[in-house]
């Protein structure tokens, strides 16, 4: 039994937040950011919810996958921003969608949520436990940003991304992926409870790139792939100079990275799935592709998936 991806879906909110715009409202510029980052805007959740950015993403998805809600058997959602203390996002997600059977919960592992929840899901689709499972990423991450701290403000945005995983008699379109987390690195990039998030930036961007060309470098080794091999790399969305660091590290072209941070920024566990997305949407990825899903978040937590499409 192995586990294939059936549909992908997202949504991301109609209010854009330009580096001009933050230009206005803390001591920084559009070339600082820009030049930094590789962001240029990114949405802000004003009328949205977590929920309803969920919701959204969430039924493009499944009608994506020739399904409709009634054949998910498990919601997992990834995020830092939940809706509420408690239910969880996943069973809020289950009750608004109708899905009316199985059963949901929530993964909290920051920037690296979607690569733990995919992981889950495939062990739980090759366990014959479930089926289906709608996985969500979602944020609503201005909320925990402070607007008058300009090393973090520039950074994130808001954003949902989902995607549908079944089983399959065929061969797996999962074939390798490891997972990992250092707490004793929390300090990194945390927010506390009430708190805004607060990164030690300089620390971060060294363990980041190195942690994730050790991953990447894992999983090629787990199914017998070179770099070479690879068709696409999609990274998460942290910041284009990591991206450049890994692709150099990897000796990759950046052609073969997906990169959509500059309208985006940051979106944490959204960010992978939005960008999946994104790349099938736009004909960058074929049958038969080998994409790399690279990953780390808050934690420190790291992980990659390698998927053959």
């Amino acid at each position: 039994m192995g586990t294939r991806i059936s549909g992908t879906g997202i949504y991301v909110p109609k209010t854009v937040l330009t580096n001009r715009d933050l230009e206005r409202m803390v001591d920084t510029s559009d070339e600082w950011i820009t030049t930094r980052t590789g962001i240029k805007e990114r949405r802000i959740a004003k009328e949205e919810t977590v929920i309803n950015m969920a919701i959204r993403a969430s039924e493009e998805a499944i009608r994506n996958a020739g399904l409709v809600p009634e054949d998910i058997d498990l919601v997992l959602v990834a995020t830092l921003t939940p809706e509420k203390r408690f239910p969880s996002t996943g069973c809020l997600i289950q009750s608004k969608l109708g899905v009316g059977k199985g059963f949901a919960f929530d993964i909290t592992a920051a920037c690296s949520g979607f690569i733990y929840a995919l992981d889950v899901a495939d062990a739980l689709i090759k366990s014959g436990k479930v089926e289906r499972v709608l996985i969500v990423g979602v944020e609503k991450l201005s909320e925990i940003v402070d607007w008058e701290d300009r090393s973090t403000c520039v950074l994130f945005g808001d954003g949902a991304g989902a995607v549908v995983v079944e089983n399959s008699d065929t061969e797996s379109d999962l074939i390798a992926s490891r997972m990992y987390s250092d707490g004793d690195l929390w300090d990194l990039l945390y927010a506390e409870n009430g708190g805004y998030i607060r990164m030690r930036g300089r620390e971060l961007f060294k363990v980041a790139i190195r942690n994730m060309e050790e991953v990447c470098r894992e999983v090629m080794e787990e199914a017998g792939v070179s770099p070479e091999d690879i068709d696409l790399v999609i990274p998460h969305q942290a910041n284009i100079r990591i991206i450049r660091s890994l692709a150099e590290r990897l000796g990759l072209p950046m052609s073969r990275f997906f990169v959509n941070i500059e309208r985006y920024g940051n979106t944490s566990a959204a960010s992978i799935p939005i960008a999946l997305h994104e790349a099938i949407k736009e004909g960058r990825i074929d049958r038969g592709d080998l994409v790399l899903l690279t990953a780390m978040g808050g934690g420190l937590t790291w992980g990659a998936t390698l998927i053959r499409f």
